[in-house]
């Protein structure tokens, strides 16, 4: 495993216990040794499940089985089952065979119904899953299941990732707590398209399927569909919240509950950039004075995705140009005589030339710095965007030269 990423936080959050679920993790062996490597979570009958996912032409079989239950409402209880090591991606029939082999082998553990059990499998693309080890393995996190096992759980679903991500926030309604705890795992091959990585969030809160749904779908597109780490988007790419109804409190909607599924949603895809293979440099990427809302995106991915602009900051080199060349070719509208671009509150270029108190070693201060702003302001209209990535260095060519070795 990598070391630790120097962006990493000091440690794991103390996320509470969420009502309505519990946890356990196991070492099934799927590709890492002496390692947790598979978890499930369980959740008590009445619970709702929603989420999103990748739209790569070429997802797993273990998103396609996802995506053709998750649309349905039951009041049965339902499980997540999520291993590492193999992403049970490219595998044809054999695949879809594997899913449907852990489903079955876990309905009859726990007692759930097959269209209940949701799995998700990351790492290494085209090989088969060894399924039967994860199968093997059913009945010991089946037994092992408590509430308080979901850092336990965060470090089953690393593959790259130098450290476990957790997130939690928690509001009051009408005096009552309602709590959402959330993990993730996400390192490289992150450009997310409709989701992201891999990602589960649990709420003791209570709402319909239907409502949650419509939460994490607009939430989703503001916070993890905003990231890249090197504009890769995943075949597995999932996210699923379920709330379990657990505290009682209805939170239909309820602003205050959305705000903080964001702000939990926002937290972990913070810690996914900040975990980018080899990155040292935590950077966010606004755009304002676009044509449009989506013009700016287009503008922010653009830099945050580009080669030459992540390796300059990974050298620390303010080359603001290569911003100038980004926004170019993003094919969204701009206009050479209206950008203006910022490295921190510093103004680098005005009006499509070098601002004239602007000096080189003002932007190479500031390019020493671990988290980065880079603000573009394209001066045709009110469209606005913000986008978070990292630096691309020898590290994430390492890393990715020796995935397989």
């Amino acid at each position: 495993m990598p070391p630790r990423s120097p962006l990493a936080p000091d440690s794991f959050p103390a996320l509470p216990v969420i009502g309505g679920v519990r946890f356990a993790a196991a070492q099934a062996g799927v590709r890492y040794k002496g390692r947790v490597d598979v978890m499930l979570a369980l959740l008590d009958p009445g619970s709702v499940v929603t989420g999103v996912f990748t739209r790569s032409a070429t997802r797993s079989a273990n998103v396609l089985d996802c995506q053709a239950k998750i649309g349905h409402d039951s009041k049965a209880g339902a499980a997540i089952i999520v291993n590492s090591g193999n992403s049970n991606a490219f595998t044809g029939k054999a695949g879809d065979g594997s899913v449907r082999a852990i489903c079955e082998a876990a309905s009859g553990i726990t007692g759930l119904p097959a269209e209940r059990i949701f799995t998700s499998s990351t790492g290494v693309i085209g090989e088969p899953l060894p399924h039967d080890r994860i199968i093997a393995k059913l009945e010991e996190l089946n037994e092992g299941l408590t509430e308080d096992a979901i850092e336990m759980a965060a470090k089953a679903i690393m593959t790259t990732d130098t450290f476990p991500k957790g997130a939690t926030a928690t509001i009051e309604v009408e005096g009552k707590p309602v709590k959402i705890a959330g993990i993730a795992k996400g390192s490289g091959m992150i450009a997310p398209d409709m989701a992201t990585m891999l990602v589960y969030i649990f709420t003791d809160a209570q709402i319909s399927r239907g409502a949650l749904q419509e939460i994490v779908s607009t939430v989703n597109a503001r916070t993890f569909n905003n990231i890249t780490v090197d504009s890769d988007t995943s075949t597995s790419d999932t996210l699923l919240m379920a709330a379990t109804g657990a505290s009682g409190v209805d939170v239909t909607g309820n602003a205050a509950f959305a705000e903080a599924v964001e702000t939990v949603f926002l937290d972990l895809a913070h810690q996914v950039v900040r975990d980018g293979e080899g990155a040292t440099k935590f950077v966010t990427v606004t755009v304002t004075g676009a044509a449009s809302d989506a013009d700016a995106r287009t503008h922010a991915l653009a830099i945050a995705n580009s080669p030459l602009v992540k390796t300059a900051i990974a050298g620390e080199d303010p080359n603001w140009g290569r911003i100038v060349m980004a926004v170019g070719k993003s094919g969204a509208a701009a206009d050479r005589d209206t950008l203006s671009i910022r490295f921190g509150d510093v103004l680098v270029a005005d009006k499509g030339w070098r601002a004239p108190d602007y000096r080189e070693e003002q932007g190479a201060a500031l390019m020493k710095e671990p988290e980065i702003d880079i603000t573009v302001d394209i001066g045709l209209g009110q469209g606005s965007a913000t986008v978070w990535t990292c630096d691309l260095t020898h590290g994430y060519i390492q890393i990715n030269a020796d995935y397989r070795s």
